[in-house]
């Protein structure tokens, strides 16, 4: 993997953690209230940093249940949050 903004290979793996020392988890929009409310459903998110530049990138930890159920469109172009933003207005 190589830093996003510099291109360098000097990247820290690391996490995301609340001050309560919990780990930071990325939630999709589509899960259900009852899984959001209960904290289930979570995917784990890595942290990398760049050492060269201080750049941060997050990946999410998909399962393979995951995947195909969120890359089911093969071949369409997923709308960009500005798309998205414009067409609910």
């Amino acid at each position: 993997m190589k830093c996003a903004a510099c291109g360098s290979a000097a990247l820290v793996q690391g996490s995301l953690t609340s001050s309560d020392g919990h780990s930071t988890k990325f939630k999709p929009t589509g899960d259900s209230k009852l899984s959001r409310l209960l904290g289930m459903g979570g995917r784990a998110v890595q942290a990398y940093g760049c050492t060269r530049c201080g750049h941060l990138q997050l990946t999410v930890e998909f399962s393979d249940e995951d995947r195909e159920q969120y890359q089911d469109f093969e071949g369409e172009q997923p709308r960009s949050i500005v798309e998205a933003i414009t067409e609910e207005k």
